[in-house]
């Protein structure tokens, strides 16, 4: 009798797998508008409205190294990795709910520092604590987020919305979040058996703070609606550029093309990237959780996006057959890559 064959994951790919495990699931129910595909789930709710939903999970030795990152940072943090994902869909979040599974060498205070942390970040973005669970875990410290939305049917951003010659135009800067951990990292092996260590951070603050405390873009979802512009397409930016935008252009059978000299860098990531021997192009296109907001816009838009501040547009969409580049400054077109997708 001959074995069945075995497939490893990184055969496919993270997005194939994807694919691959959800494909036989179909929408039963007429008030199920999004299920799988999209930075959340869209359910109708009536009268022009539907409710956002998405969940998210951080692991202890996958996610975060409980060695530098604070229980509160950690407890604020994932408040906004939960939230980010309805923002992404142009809905504003309402309420999280967390699941945890908690290791038995944490002692009640550093768990109440964590809820500290969630506290924190629930007010400063009005957000409501509904629920949750807890179990006792064998591997670590998981966090489970569950967040929840409401937006006008009308309004929501899918990732398949994009058309060609819309705008791209993204939030804040790209990379410092993967530098932060690269820094973190590097102070952790250098330190290494020291007793009573002393981290060298100074002129990095921002940095720390792009990684252990990401900040939502729910400020962006409001100027959006006050200059009444809906995307025709949205992503949270938590995989890397290149990832996130090829996941739009996948969505909305689409290529693109974005500009090297348009990627906008901060000055302490290039800093940090020259002084460990590392591109800051690479850690802005491949990096991840920089939880900022990636959408797209009719070009007549162009001077209301503009207008905002705060929004750099960094490329324009193209027809599919073109593909996903990277046009350099002498106007050669590089392919993107991008973890996640397996390379035909």
């Amino acid at each position: 009798m001959s074995e069945k064959k075995r497939t490893e994951i990184s055969e496919l790919g993270e997005f194939a797998l994807i694919d691959r495990l959800t494909s036989k699931f179909t929408a039963k129910q007429s008030s199920t508008l999004k299920g799988v595909g999209d930075d959340a789930a869209v359910i109708d709710a009536g009268n022009g409205e539907v409710i956002v939903i998405s969940c998210d999970s951080l692991l202890e030795g996958v996610d975060f190294d409980l060695t530098y990152f604070p229980l509160k940072h950690l407890g604020y943090k994932a408040v906004t990795v939960g939230i980010s994902d309805i923002l992404a869909m142009n809905a504003t979040p309402e309420q999280i709910i967390l699941s945890l599974g908690i290791s038995s060498k944490l002692p009640v205070e550093a768990l109440e520092d964590f809820y500290e942390g969630v506290h924190f970040a629930c007010e400063e973005m009005g957000i409501d604590l509904v629920g949750g669970d807890t179990s006792a875990s064998m591997t670590g410290f998981v966090v489970g987020i569950t967040a929840i939305g409401r937006a006008k049917k009308e309004s929501i951003a899918y990732r398949s919305g994009a058309q060609i010659n819309d705008l791209i135009c993204i939030t804040g800067n790209l990379g410092a979040a993967y530098m932060g951990l690269h820094l973190l990292e590097r102070e952790k092996r250098v330190l290494k058996g020291i007793d009573n260590p002393e981290p060298q951070f100074e002129g990095y603050e921002y940095l720390l703070e792009k990684y252990l405390k990401p900040r939502s873009r729910k400020d962006v979802i409001q100027q959006l609606a006050e200059e009444g512009i809906t995307p025709t397409s949205m992503i949270d930016l938590s995989d890397g550029l290149a990832s996130d935008l090829m996941q739009i252009c996948r969505s909305s059978k689409c290529g693109a093309r974005i500009y090297l000299e348009r990627i906008p860098i901060a000055k302490q990531t290039s800093a940090l990237a020259e002084e460990m021997h590392a591109d800051p192009v690479v850690a802005a296109l491949n990096g991840g959780e920089d939880h900022e907001l990636l959408f797209t816009v009719p070009l007549s838009m162009q001077e209301k996006v503009m207008r905002m501040g705060g929004i750099d547009v960094i490329g324009h969409i193209t027809a599919e057959s073109t593909g996903a580049a990277l046009v350099t400054p002498d106007g050669s077109n590089i392919r993107l890559k991008a973890q996640g997708f397996k390379e035909e």
